[in-house]
C-alpha cells in the first residue's frame, strides 16, 4: 500500500468520528442533527429510467379523474414535485434542455438539427456506463428521419448529437432491462400529445410496472415527467414530476425545480460533470432515504 493510501486510511476514520458523531450534543440538538443528516442525503440510485409525457398542466394530471393510475397508484408511492416547471414552449427545446442542459438555441420544433456539445448520454458512455434512448413507433433502430406515423424526432433529443452512437437510438416496443440511464418517450398518442389523458394514463399502467419492479429489486429510480405545460393555464409552465423507487420517501416536495434540476440530479447520481445550465441548478432534495 502506498504511504498516501495508508495515511488516508488512518485519518479518514478519525475525521468521520469527529464530524459525524452527535454523541456530545444535547438530546434535542442530537435529534435535530440526525434528522437534518437524513433529510439532506445525497441523490443515489444504481440506474435511472426517465419517462417523458407531453403537454399537460400540473393540475390536469395531479388530482384528475382522467388519470386514475397516476393518482391512485403512482402518487402515493412517489416524491411528487409540486413546483416543477418546463423550460419553455414548444416541445423540442424542453427535450434538448433535459438531455444536454441547454436548448441549443432551438426555440421551435424544427428538424433536423446536429449538435456535438456535451450531454448526459455521451458523458455516461465516456465514463464506461450505458445510455439508451427509446422512442415508441420509430420505424427502426438508428432512424434519423424527422417523422414517421406516430413518431416525431422533435421528441427524441439524443438523435441530434453526433457524440451519441446510433446504437443508443432505439425503438421502444415494451419493457427492456434498464441501462445506467434509460429514457423512454411514448409515441404521439400514448404520450398525451395527440390523444387523451386517459389514453396516456392507460399506457403508463401497461408499461411502468415492470420498470418499477426492476427498480425495487435493483435500487433503480424511475422519473415520470412532462415536457411542457399545455394549455399552460397559469402561465407558469408547471408540470407534474414524480420520482419513484426504494430510495425515495413518498410525499409532496415544494422545491422550485426545472428540467435542469432533474438533469443535474441524474448527473450527480452517476458522478458526471454538470452540463451547461444544469450547472446552475440544484439537486432534487429531501426525498432520499
Amino acid at each position: 500500500m502506498k504511504r498516501s493510501s495508508m495515511l488516508a486510511a488512518f485519518v479518514a476514520p478519525l475525521f468521520a468520528g469527529c464530524l459525524g458523531s452527535t454523541a456530545a450534543l444535547p438530546g434535542g440538538a442530537q435529534s435535530s442533527a440526525i434528522a437534518a443528516d437524513k433529510s439532506n442525503k445525497a441523490p443515489h440510485a444504481s440506474s435511472v429510467v426517465v419517462v417523458i409525457m407531453e403537454n399537460r398542466d400540473y393540475d390536469l394530471i395531479i388530482g384528475s379523474k382522467d388519470a386514475p393510475y397516476i393518482n391512485k397508484h403512482l402518487v402515493p408511492q412517489a416524491a411528487l414535485m409540486t413546483n416543477s416547471h418546463a423550460i419553455g414552449h414548444p416541445s423540442e427545446p424542453n427535450y434538448l434542455a433535459f438531455f444536454s442542459g441547454s436548448t441549443q438555441g432551438v426555440g421551435d420544433d424544427s428538424c433536423p438539427h446536429t449538435f456535438s456539445t456535451a450531454n448526459v448520454g455521451e458523458e455516461l458512455i465516456a465514463a464506461g456506463a450505458t445510455f439508451d434512448g427509446y422512442s415508441e413507433s420509430m420505424p427502426y433502430d438508428g432512424f434519423t428521419g424527422c417523422s414517421s406515423g406516430e413518431y416525431a424526432r422533435k421528441h427524441n433529443p439524443w438523435v441530434n448529437f453526433t457524440n451519441v452512437p446510433a446504437s443508443s437510438n432505439l425503438v421502444y416496443q415494451g419493457y427492456v432491462t434498464p441501462s445506467t440511464l434509460t429514457i423512454v418517450v411514448p409515441n404521439l398518442c400514448h404520450d398525451m400529445h395527440d390523444c387523451s389523458t386517459q389514453t396516456g394514463d392507460r399506457w403508463l399502467k401497461a408499461n411502468l410496472p415492470p420498470f418499477l419492479g426492476y427498480g425495487k429489486q435493483h435500487d433503480g429510480l424511475l422519473v415520470l415527467t412532462w415536457d411542457e405545460a399545455a394549455p399552460d393555464g397559469n402561465g407558469q409552465n408547471q408540470i407534474a414530476t414524480l420520482l419513484l423507487g426504494p430510495m425515495i420517501k413518498p410525499g409532496k416536495y415544494a422545491q422550485d425545480i426545472t428540467h435542469y434540476s432533474t438533469l443535474r440530479t441524474i448527473e450527480d447520481i452517476f458522478g458526471l460533470a454538470c452540463t451547461a445550465n444544469a450547472c446552475n441548478a440544484y439537486d432534487l432534495k429531501g426525498m432520499w432515504r
